[in-house]
Protein backbone atom coordinates (compact mmCIF):
# COMPACT_ATOMS: atom_id res chain seq x y z
CA UNK A 1 0.00 0.00 0.00
CA UNK A 2 1.30 3.44 -0.93
CA UNK A 3 1.90 5.66 2.07
CA UNK A 4 0.85 9.31 2.20
CA UNK A 5 3.68 11.82 1.86
CA UNK A 6 4.92 13.31 5.11
CA UNK A 7 5.06 17.05 5.88
CA UNK A 8 8.68 17.38 4.73
CA UNK A 9 7.95 15.66 1.43
CA UNK A 10 4.92 17.89 0.85
CA UNK A 11 7.03 20.98 1.53
CA UNK A 12 9.69 19.78 -0.89
CA UNK A 13 7.06 19.03 -3.54
CA UNK A 14 5.48 22.45 -3.04
CA UNK A 15 8.82 24.23 -3.31
CA UNK A 16 9.74 22.21 -6.39
CA UNK A 17 6.42 23.14 -8.02
CA UNK A 18 6.94 26.83 -7.18
CA UNK A 19 10.43 26.83 -8.69
CA UNK A 20 9.21 25.02 -11.80
CA UNK A 21 6.50 27.65 -12.22
CA UNK A 22 8.97 30.50 -11.74
CA UNK A 23 11.35 29.00 -14.31
CA UNK A 24 8.52 28.48 -16.77
CA UNK A 25 7.21 31.99 -16.14
CA UNK A 26 10.58 33.56 -16.99
CA UNK A 27 10.58 31.74 -20.34
CA UNK A 28 6.96 32.60 -21.13
CA UNK A 29 7.14 36.24 -20.02
CA UNK A 30 10.43 36.62 -21.87
CA UNK A 31 8.93 35.23 -25.07
CA UNK A 32 5.56 36.99 -25.00
CA UNK A 33 5.70 39.81 -22.45
CA UNK A 34 3.38 40.18 -19.48
CA UNK A 35 0.23 40.79 -21.52
CA UNK A 36 0.88 38.05 -24.06
CA UNK A 37 1.92 35.37 -21.59
CA UNK A 38 -0.69 32.70 -20.86
CA UNK A 39 -0.98 31.02 -17.49
CA UNK A 40 -1.99 27.78 -19.17
CA UNK A 41 1.25 27.80 -21.16
CA UNK A 42 3.29 28.58 -18.04
CA UNK A 43 1.68 25.64 -16.28
CA UNK A 44 2.30 23.40 -19.31
CA UNK A 45 5.97 24.40 -19.40
CA UNK A 46 6.23 23.67 -15.68
CA UNK A 47 4.36 20.38 -15.96
CA UNK A 48 1.87 21.28 -13.23
CA UNK A 49 -1.82 22.14 -12.92
CA UNK A 50 -2.47 25.81 -13.78
CA UNK A 51 -4.55 26.17 -10.61
CA UNK A 52 -1.26 26.10 -8.71
CA UNK A 53 -0.42 29.54 -10.13
CA UNK A 54 -3.36 31.00 -8.21
CA UNK A 55 -2.65 28.81 -5.19
CA UNK A 56 1.02 29.77 -4.84
CA UNK A 57 1.12 33.25 -6.36
CA UNK A 58 -2.43 34.60 -6.41
CA UNK A 59 -2.53 34.70 -10.21
CA UNK A 60 -0.49 35.97 -13.13
CA UNK A 61 0.40 39.33 -11.56
CA UNK A 62 1.66 37.67 -8.40
CA UNK A 63 3.73 35.24 -10.43
CA UNK A 64 5.28 38.12 -12.36
CA UNK A 65 6.18 39.88 -9.11
CA UNK A 66 7.65 36.65 -7.73
CA UNK A 67 9.91 36.39 -10.78
CA UNK A 68 11.16 39.94 -10.11
CA UNK A 69 11.62 39.20 -6.40
CA UNK A 70 13.63 36.05 -7.14
CA UNK A 71 15.87 38.06 -9.46
CA UNK A 72 16.37 40.78 -6.83
CA UNK A 73 17.22 38.21 -4.18
CA UNK A 74 19.87 36.60 -6.38
CA UNK A 75 21.27 39.77 -7.95
CA UNK A 76 23.87 40.53 -5.23
CA UNK A 77 25.53 37.16 -5.85
CA UNK A 78 26.21 38.10 -9.49
CA UNK A 79 28.86 40.63 -8.56
CA UNK A 80 29.92 39.10 -5.24
CA UNK A 81 33.42 38.37 -6.56
CA UNK A 82 33.71 41.49 -8.73
CA UNK A 83 36.01 44.29 -7.64
CA UNK A 84 36.57 46.60 -10.57
CA UNK A 85 33.86 48.14 -12.72
CA UNK A 86 35.04 45.98 -15.61
CA UNK A 87 34.56 42.87 -13.50
CA UNK A 88 31.06 44.04 -12.55
CA UNK A 89 30.07 44.49 -16.21
CA UNK A 90 31.67 41.15 -17.11
CA UNK A 91 29.71 39.42 -14.35
CA UNK A 92 26.44 40.89 -15.59
CA UNK A 93 27.30 39.88 -19.16
CA UNK A 94 27.87 36.28 -18.09
CA UNK A 95 24.65 36.31 -16.04
CA UNK A 96 22.71 37.63 -19.03
CA UNK A 97 24.07 34.89 -21.28
CA UNK A 98 23.39 32.24 -18.63
CA UNK A 99 19.78 33.44 -18.16
CA UNK A 100 18.76 34.91 -21.52
CA UNK A 101 15.02 34.59 -20.88
CA UNK A 102 15.29 36.86 -17.87
CA UNK A 103 17.01 39.53 -19.95
CA UNK A 104 14.44 39.13 -22.74
CA UNK A 105 11.73 39.75 -20.14
CA UNK A 106 13.41 43.04 -19.21
CA UNK A 107 13.79 44.00 -22.87
CA UNK A 108 10.09 43.29 -23.47
CA UNK A 109 9.16 45.57 -20.59
CA UNK A 110 11.04 48.39 -22.29
CA UNK A 111 10.09 47.78 -25.91
CA UNK A 112 6.44 46.90 -25.29
CA UNK A 113 5.92 49.11 -22.24
CA UNK A 114 4.63 45.86 -20.83
CA UNK A 115 4.69 44.92 -17.15
CA UNK A 116 2.30 44.54 -14.27
CA UNK A 117 3.38 47.99 -13.04
CA UNK A 118 4.10 46.75 -9.53
CA UNK A 119 7.90 46.89 -9.41
CA UNK A 120 8.60 50.39 -10.68
CA UNK A 121 9.74 51.70 -7.30
CA UNK A 122 11.95 48.69 -6.69
CA UNK A 123 13.51 48.98 -10.13
CA UNK A 124 14.07 52.72 -9.71
CA UNK A 125 15.77 52.12 -6.34
CA UNK A 126 18.06 49.42 -7.78
CA UNK A 127 19.25 51.58 -10.64
CA UNK A 128 19.69 54.62 -8.42
CA UNK A 129 21.91 52.40 -6.28
CA UNK A 130 23.87 51.47 -9.40
CA UNK A 131 24.23 55.16 -10.27
CA UNK A 132 25.53 55.95 -6.79
CA UNK A 133 28.08 53.15 -7.16
CA UNK A 134 29.19 54.56 -10.53
CA UNK A 135 29.68 58.00 -8.98
CA UNK A 136 31.80 56.51 -6.20
CA UNK A 137 33.85 54.60 -8.76
CA UNK A 138 34.33 57.80 -10.77
CA UNK A 139 35.59 59.58 -7.65
CA UNK A 140 38.01 56.67 -7.14
CA UNK A 141 39.30 57.01 -10.71
CA UNK A 142 37.56 54.11 -12.47
CA UNK A 143 35.61 56.44 -14.76
CA UNK A 144 37.12 59.45 -16.51
CA UNK A 145 36.00 62.76 -15.05
CA UNK A 146 34.38 63.89 -18.31
CA UNK A 147 31.98 60.91 -18.39
CA UNK A 148 28.46 61.35 -17.00
CA UNK A 149 27.84 58.29 -14.77
CA UNK A 150 24.16 57.94 -15.71
CA UNK A 151 24.94 57.79 -19.44
CA UNK A 152 27.89 55.51 -18.82
CA UNK A 153 25.71 53.18 -16.74
CA UNK A 154 23.10 52.96 -19.48
CA UNK A 155 25.75 52.22 -22.11
CA UNK A 156 27.43 49.57 -19.95
CA UNK A 157 24.10 47.88 -19.29
CA UNK A 158 23.76 47.66 -23.06
CA UNK A 159 27.29 46.27 -23.32
CA UNK A 160 26.47 43.48 -20.88
CA UNK A 161 23.22 42.70 -22.69
CA UNK A 162 24.38 42.87 -26.32
CA UNK A 163 25.05 39.17 -27.05
CA UNK A 164 21.55 38.18 -25.94
CA UNK A 165 19.74 41.12 -27.55
CA UNK A 166 21.70 41.12 -30.82
CA UNK A 167 22.95 37.58 -31.54
CA UNK A 168 22.46 38.21 -35.27
CA UNK A 169 24.93 41.10 -35.14
CA UNK A 170 27.44 38.93 -33.29
CA UNK A 171 27.17 36.37 -36.09
CA UNK A 172 27.50 39.08 -38.75
CA UNK A 173 30.75 40.11 -37.04
CA UNK A 174 32.05 36.57 -37.38
CA UNK A 175 31.38 35.59 -33.76
CA UNK A 176 29.45 32.56 -32.57
CA UNK A 177 27.30 33.41 -29.54
CA UNK A 178 26.44 29.72 -29.20
CA UNK A 179 30.07 28.65 -28.90
CA UNK A 180 31.05 27.02 -25.62
CA UNK A 181 33.69 29.62 -24.78
CA UNK A 182 31.85 32.68 -26.12
CA UNK A 183 30.43 33.89 -22.78
CA UNK A 184 33.80 33.76 -21.07
CA UNK A 185 35.62 35.46 -23.94
CA UNK A 186 32.97 38.15 -24.33
CA UNK A 187 33.01 38.89 -20.60
CA UNK A 188 36.81 39.18 -20.68
CA UNK A 189 36.71 41.59 -23.62
CA UNK A 190 33.93 43.63 -21.98
CA UNK A 191 36.03 43.99 -18.83
CA UNK A 192 39.01 45.15 -20.90
CA UNK A 193 36.86 47.66 -22.74
CA UNK A 194 35.50 49.10 -19.49
CA UNK A 195 39.00 49.40 -18.04
CA UNK A 196 39.80 51.98 -20.75
CA UNK A 197 36.99 54.23 -19.52
CA UNK A 198 39.23 55.38 -16.69
CA UNK A 199 40.96 57.58 -19.27
CA UNK A 200 44.46 56.81 -18.03
CA UNK A 201 45.80 55.39 -21.33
Amino acid sequence: MRRSPGPDERRRDAERSRQQLLDAAVAEFGAHGFSGARVSEIARRAGVNKQLISYYFGGKEGLYRAVAERWRAGEPTITADAGTLGEVVAAYAQAAMAQPDLLRLLVREGVDGDSDGQDEEGQFARFQGMLADFRQRQAAGELAADLEPAYAGLALFGLASAPVVFPQIARALGLDPDAKDFAERYAEQAARLVSHLAGND
